[in-house]
């Protein structure tokens, strides 16, 4: 399939905007994961087609969210991740995204809270980027980066970011 990533993240972004509509946490949330991802993923120059899957991935990977908060009334990671590839597949395929390319995304989004046997750059790529937000997001202490740069940044890059972000606050010196 010829496609043009730019276009499709952007129809893809104006997609996930009408889903989380009034949601504005979850909409600057998954808008911050993606640029990251891309950043991350065009820093370790990924291929093109990595580069695209990764970014479509980043863009979804918490669509689960409002169908786990609906169903369980919370919306921990394990949730989402049961949750998330169904409606994120139904909103690529009316997208026309390739098959192949559509069930990457969905493993993804079903994967991206478990960080044992990652299995690929972009896998690897969108957990960090979202670890990035989430660090953030969350005033997660000092310990909580350190343990996170150790057990889960593997890319030059992220380690990199990590350390831009938070470098003052807490990781001086590393």
């Amino acid at each position: 399939m010829e496609y043009n990533i730019s276009e499709v993240i952007d129809r893809l972004t104006l997609a996930m905007m009408e889903y989380d509509k009034g949601d504005a946490m979850r909409i600057q949330h998954f808008i911050k994961v993606h640029r990251f991802a891309q950043l991350i993923a065009r820093c370790e120059h990924v291929d093109e087609h990595t580069q695209y899957v990764t970014e479509m991935a980043a863009v979804v990977h918490d669509i689960g969210i409002h169908p786990a908060e609906a169903k369980y009334g919370k919306s921990s990671g394990k949730y989402q991740e049961e949750l998330g590839p169904a409606p994120a597949r139904e909103m690529l395929t009316k997208m026309g995204i390739d098959k192949d390319d559509i069930d990457r995304v969905c493993y993804l989004v079903g994967h991206h809270h478990t960080y044992s046997n990652i299995d690929g750059i972009d896998y690897q790529i969108l957990v960090e980027a979202d670890f990035l937000v989430n660090l953030f997001e969350d005033n997660v202490p000092e310990h909580g980066v350190d343990t996170a740069l150790e057990r889960i940044f593997k890319t030059e890059t992220g380690k990199h970011l990590l350390q831009l972000q938070f470098k003052e606050k807490y990781v001086a010196g590393k």
